[in-house]
Order: structure tokens, then sequence, then C-alpha cells
């Protein structure tokens, strides 16, 4: 009986002479899985029955796959150990186990029961210290058949212990198979002078029983360090791609957004005449920085953050926005949209916001005053993003036809008092490269045969961009 089970008369009869009453013990139907599986097997001509017990069975199953698969690997090397002990001394297995030497067995004793312990509980440790469980076992096996002790499902526990030693032995791992052979030897020479049946042919090949079980064990381990060395090179290519992402958010960040302000700085100094406009300039370096500030926050976040919730990547700012900003550091930019956006995944705005990003920091930083064309045209696959700078001639003709004195002063800023062109670190345009290929996209960059310079993206927007 069992909690929830109750009596239930199968005979509505009184107890009269020749008539038996016959109880059966039920479970009730509120017991889950017991309760389900008895009224699955009762009602075997309902069309859900087998439905029902193979449900009750599978659920049952997996919560103990699931409860011994939270244990700790001690916990289940003493179960092993406990179970292989208990089945050791079990009558209807004495029939099965390993048995070798062909001697004259003598009848149970507290020797035999000692040697079979030897031999089981030796696996709980199997894991923990394999060469000490194979070298108990292995011994307790061979005086167990040298003194002629009768045979018990106990020997298996040499099979497991050889596995283990191949399996778990991290230090000498060679050296304790060579010790085991040489121990094998003494242990056939022994049965052989206690007049053995055996001939060589059986040593030899009882020897090559127990080496394969322990290459089982040596082939699992190989895997095992395998798959362990993969999953470290993976972590190390995650943590390399994690870095490199983010030494391209803090380049995009950085460069970007110091290029700004220093240009309107250096314009500042130019407009003194006009408080108005020296106001202007002002509030634009204070907004640039509060942004790089904002952006800066971010990126330390995603640093500090732990966990499958933590940001992965900004979200996106807005190319007008963008555009307007450069404009009032005196760079004239010109924004042309053509078609309508699409949905785009968080990863493909931000691309394509971070290449226009960049080509206006790259006009800003080596072609300050000219003419600068942002152009965004949308399809409902794709997003093509163009940024052109006009060269040294275009730009001279454009600068006499909207002559604007911010333009010259951030010309003359970007260069610096001492005259040193800014020098790029590299990772721009190849930045640019990787993000946009990254999600299946094209990237080019380079001087146009007019002088200037073209940056072109092709940035997908369907699946391929999430």
């Amino acid at each position: 009986m069992y909690p929830g089970a109750g009596f239930r008369s199968l005979s509505g009869k009184k107890n009269q002479p020749g008539v038996a009453l016959r109880f059966q013990v039920r479970p009730e139907p509120r017991t889950s899985a017991l309760g389900l599986l008895w009224m699955a097997m009762e009602d075997q001509s309902g069309p859900s029955a087998r439905a029902q017990l193979r449900a009750a069975a599978t659920a049952r199953l997996g919560s103990l796959s699931r409860w011994w698969g939270s244990r700790s690997a001690d916990a289940k090397n003493y179960a092993a150990a406990f179970v292989l002990t208990v089945l050791a001394f079990a009558a209807p297995l004495s029939r099965i186990g390993a048995q070798f030497g062909g001697l004259p067995q003598h009848g149970g004793s507290l020797v035999n029961v000692l040697l079979t312990l030897g031999q089981t509980l030796p696996l709980a440790v199997r894991t923990r210290w394999p060469a000490i469980c194979l070298a108990v076992a292995g011994t307790s096996f061979a005086l167990h058949e040298v003194l002629g002790q009768p045979m018990t499902v106990g020997s298996l526990g040499l099979y497991f212990a050889l596995y283990s030693a191949g399996a778990h032995q991290n230090r000498h791992r060679w050296v304790v198979p060579l010790a085991a052979t040489g121990v094998y030897a003494v242990f056939a020479v022994v049965l052989w002078a206690l007049g053995s049946p055996n001939g060589f042919a059986d040593y030899l090949v009882f020897y090559l029983v127990l080496a394969v079980v322990w290459g089982l064990g040596v082939q699992v381990r190989g895997r095992r360090v395998q798959e362990a060395e993969r999953r470290r090179l993976s972590a190390q290519a995650a943590i390399a791609a994690e870095r490199s992402r983010l030494a391209r958010e803090l380049h995009d960040v950085v460069t970007h957004h110091v290029t700004a302000m220093v240009v309107q700085a250096g314009a500042a100094q130019y407009l003194t005449a006009s408080p108005d406009r020296v106001t202007e300039a002002l509030d634009a370096i204070s907004g640039t920085g509060r942004r790089a500030l904002a952006e800066l926050r971010f990126l330390l976040g995603v640093l500090e953050a732990t966990g499958d919730s933590a940001p992965r990547m900004p979200m996106p700012g807005r190319v007008p926005d963008l555009v307007e900003q450069t404009r009032s550091g005196g760079q004239p930019v010109e924004l042309v949209e053509d078609g309508e956006q699409p949905a785009m995944a968080v990863g493909a705005q931000l691309t394509a916001y971070r290449v226009v990003q960049e080509a206006l920091t790259n006009a800003v930083k080596y072609a300050a005053g000219r003419q600068t064309l942002v152009r965004l045209a949308h399809t409902r696959d794709w997003t093509d993003v163009e940024v052109t700078t006009v060269g040294a001639a275009a730009g001279a003709q454009a600068s006499a036809a909207t002559p604007t004195s911010v333009s010259a002063s951030a010309s003359a800023s970007v260069t610096g008092r001492a005259g040193g062109q800014y020098v790029s670190g590299g990772r721009g345009l190849s930045g640019l490269r990787e993000r946009v290929e990254m999600l299946g996209g094209e990237f080019a960059a380079g001087p146009d045969p007019e002088g200037g310079f073209r940056v072109h993206a092709r940035i997908p927007t369907g699946d391929g961009a999430a």
C-alpha cells in the first residue's frame, strides 16, 4: 500500500462458506502518475488508454532522469557502488560475473565476502581516485580467483574500474596500464603454478578483453578533452568577437564626437565678433559632449552587465540628427533620402547609422569645409548608404558659391595649430567593412574620379540582417 490507496471490494456478497471475499488495492484517481497508470491499465478498451499509459510513463521517467542528472558525480558513484554490492549477494545473480583461472571452487566464507566487497566498494571513488579504485578492485579480483571463491556479479567491478582508469585518470596515465600489465603477468603465473587448466591463448584473450575495456575509457576521455578544447576555443572566439565589437563601438563614439567637438571649438574662436553665433557654437559643443557621454555610459553598462539579459548593442540614432549635428559644426552636408525606410533589424539600423557617422567624421577630419552628400536609398530588401565628399576643385567652387566663415575656420582647426593632420588608427573603414559583411551586405570605400572620396554600403534589411 501507499498514500492515496484504498480498498475496493469486487464482490457484493457477504462472507459465506465457500465464498471468498476478494480485495484489490487500487490508487485513488487523485494520485497523479500512479492513478493515471492504473486507470489506463483498467480501461484497456478506451481509445486513449494506451496514450495515457505512455504519457504517464514518460512523465515518470522524465522526472527520474532530471533527478538523477542533478546528482553530483560522487553521489552517482556511491549509488553505483551500493547497487553493485547489493546485487553481488543476490542468489539469483550468482552465475553472472567474471571468472578466470578454472581453479576448484570453495564454499562461501568470510573471505569471499571481504573480497567481493573489495571489488564493489572501490567504485565509490572511481572518478576521484581511479588508480586506487583499479588497484583495490584488481587485487581483490585476483585473490578471489586464486583462492577459488564462488562466482559473483560483484566481479564486474573490475571492468568498471578499468574503464574509469582509462576515462578519468589525469596524472601518470600510461603508468597505470603498465603497472596493471605487470600485475596481470604475476596473476597469470600464480594461476599456472596452482594448476590452472587455461592455456596461453586463454590468458592472452582475457588480457585483450581487459585492454579493450580500458581503451573504451581512453576513447571517452579523448572525446571529452576534445569537447572541452572546442568549448574553450569557442569561448575565446566569442570573447575576441565581443572585444572587436566593443572596440568598433568605442572608435565610432569617441572619434566622431571628439572630432566634432574639436571642430566646433576651433570654429568658435573665429566667431568672437558675433556673440550669438558663439553661443550657438558652445551649445553645439555641449550637445555633442552629452551625446558622447550617453553612448559611453551605455558601453560601460555592457561591460559591467552579465547574463543573457545584458544589452548587446546601443539603439541607433537618426541619420538626419547626425547630419544636422555635423552641419552645425561647420561642415556643409546635404541629405537626400529616396524611398521609405522599411522595417529593419536593430543591427542593420545601427550599421547604417555607423556608416554615415564614420564617413562624416572622416569628411570633417580630412576634407573640412568641402561639400558632403549623404544619400539613403531604401528598397524592400536593401538600404543603400552613400556618403560622397567632393574633391578640392569642386569644393572650392562650392565654397565660392556658398561662402561660410565657419567652414574655413573648421578647416583651419582640423589641421591643428602645428599643421599636423589627423592620423587614422585604421579601425574606421575596416570596422565598417566587418559590420556590413557580417550582415551579408556589401561595402566599398575609396577615391572617386573627380578627386573626392566615396563610401558606399548596401545593407540587407530582411532576415539576413537579424
